[in-house]
């Protein structure tokens, strides 16, 4: 399995845990802030395949507590569930990102006990959403099937939004709020430019109105907090 970049340690990424993360390449979205450009609209060359992958894992027990697997889209490997099932074996928490277009790999991945925690993007709300992902005429049923599966709570999870000023207002939240009603964690990250993002002149909102934004989303969802403020 071609992996296209590995972060070897990060403290962000994985709630509470020092972990690293792979980067996988393809997406079935085009969101025009995404910072992962270039996993994207192609895939790039890989810098090392799943064996060298593992071999890194291996050396490193006990010195990671976990493992991010994010893209791109993991989900759209066919070969994910494989590699996912030799980093447990290792004896790693995974943690995966996902868009959510695709609920029944990622409800098998987590039945299958191979994920153990979940970040979920929602990308806007629901009359925003194909803007926002960048796929024209989007089909919201399976992202709404993936929300109610994580809000089952089967396995532990974060859903958040990354706050672009030309794509989201208060309306956004508003809806987003009732649509997300007991969802365990919620975050508004800042959009923040760089040179590998889909489209130019896009800014992030300022401090306060991204706390307006978060106060609107609390009383449907206690536990909401903003990242890169």
């Amino acid at each position: 399995m071609d992996i296209q970049g590995l972060q070897k340690m990060t403290l962000l990424d994985y709630p509470g845990k020092v972990a690293c993360t792979v980067f996988l390449g393809g997406c079935d979205f085009r969101c025009p802030f995404c910072h992962n450009g270039e996993l994207v609209e192609h895939c790039p060359p890989p810098q090392m395949d799943s064996q060298e992958l593992l071999a890194f894992l291996a050396k490193r027990r006990g010195l990671l507590e976990g493992v991010c697997v994010t893209g791109g889209e993991p989900l759209l490997r066919p070969d994910l569930t494989g590699l996912l099932a030799k980093i447990k074996e290792l004896g790693y928490p995974v943690k995966l990102d996902t868009n959510g277009a695709r609920p029944g790999p990622l409800r098998a991945l987590i039945e299958a006990g191979l994920v153990d925690y979940v970040a979920m993007d929602v990308k806007n709300s629901p009359a925003r959403y194909a803007e926002t992902a960048g796929v024209p005429g989007l089909d919201l049923g399976p992202i709404r099937e993936s929300v109610s599966y994580l809000l089952t709570g089967e396995v532990d999870y974060e859903f958040r939004t990354t706050v672009v000023k030309e794509l989201h207002d208060s309306g956004s939240f508003q809806a987003i709020g009732p649509w997300l009603a007991g969802a365990r964690r919620y975050f508004l990250q800042s959009f923040a430019d760089r040179d590998t993002v889909l489209r130019s002149g896009l800014h992030p909102w300022g401090p306060e109105e991204m706390e307006g934004f978060a106060a609107l989303v609390r009383p449907f969802v206690p536990t909401v907090a903003l990242r890169g403020v």
